[in-house]
């Protein structure tokens, strides 16, 4: 079929949301079709502000490791290889749109929350996402209460 998606990225935030959002991105992919996986940490200077009173780079780079290995975990059980998961350190929305188009990738999934605090972040993601992006974007609905 000439419109089956063939490369898709999905944005996690490793969070417990993030299998559901996998399972979904598996379930539209096309047979043969490959599922990137890619978690974007903002630098805590960008987070929190240039003016970080130390230096957070012990701190940045534990931050990475644990995103890595988390990310792997959630790979795995979907058959995603360790060359296809991507940990970035930058902007969330750029660096999924800019690591899609690298990857020439026709499916954005990402998590959609309706929740405040730290998950209202993702929500924001997968709506910010649509207008820069090259390719389809599919918010997933990850609600606890759907």
């Amino acid at each position: 079929m000439e419109n089956e998606y063939r490369t898709l990225l999905v944005a996690i935030d490793c969070s417990e949301d993030s299998g559901r959002v996998l399972a979904r991105a598996a379930a539209v992919a096309a047979k043969g079709a490959r599922l990137h996986l890619i978690h974007v940490i903002e630098p805590l200077a960008l987070a929190y502000g240039a003016d970080v009173p130390m230096d957070v780079s012990d701190l940045q780079a534990s931050l990475m490791d644990q995103a890595r290995k988390t990310a792997l975990e959630h790979a795995e059980r979907f058959g995603i290889t360790p060359e296809q998961v991507h940990v970035e350190l930058g902007a969330i929305e750029k660096t999924i749109r800019e690591k899609a188009d690298q990857l020439g990738a026709d499916l954005i999934v990402v998590g959609s929350h309706t929740r405040s605090g730290l998950a209202l972040l993702l929500g924001s993601t997968a709506r910010g996402l649509v207008p820069g992006a090259h390719c389809d974007v599919l918010a997933v609905k990850v609600d606890q209460s759907s």
